[in-house]
């Protein structure tokens, strides 16, 4: 069978599903604002029961991603995702979820070969980049800042 791009645009574009912008938009800022006001919240809880404001901080960070990983290891954050989109990319629960799903999809693959060799696979890129960017960064601001 040969269709011309055109005539196989036209189809796809009609079978395709209409995605509802409006309502992803929405659902995206409720739960990354949802996100992020429980992590305000642990933050004004941990200051509240001694920590100071720095210390508050990473023990929120620390508490939002256990929660990430453990709500994603018994299922719930894909739930969550498919519901919010890109509302769950809120970078610290997002991190966690990319690292820990690798790791559960391949578990029964081994600890060495499966988990070991798979737990990098999607946030391997943004630790390999960012690292790479932030040295860049680092180089630049550095010569700007002496000349």
């Amino acid at each position: 069978m040969n269709i011309k791009s055109k005539d196989y645009k036209r189809y796809a574009d009609a079978a395709a599903k209409k995605s509802p912008c409006a309502k992803n938009c929405a659902a995206a800022f409720l739960v990354g604002g949802l996100i992020c006001t429980i992590a305000g919240a642990l933050t004004d809880i941990y200051s509240y029961l001694g920590a100071n404001t720095e210390n508050a901080g990473i023990y929120s960070t620390v508490t939002l991603i256990f929660l990430a990983a453990l709500l994603t290891g018994v299922g719930v954050f894909d739930d969550i995702a498919k519901f919010a989109g890109a509302g769950t990319l809120v970078p610290i629960t997002g991190f966690a979820n990319a690292v820990v799903s690798p790791a559960i999809d391949t578990k029964s693959e081994g600890w060495i070969f499966g988990v070991g060799a798979n737990i990098f696979k999607i946030a391997g890129p943004v630790i390999l980049y960012g690292t790479f960017s932030g040295a860049i960064y680092g180089v630049i601001y550095y010569f700007c800042t002496v000349i």
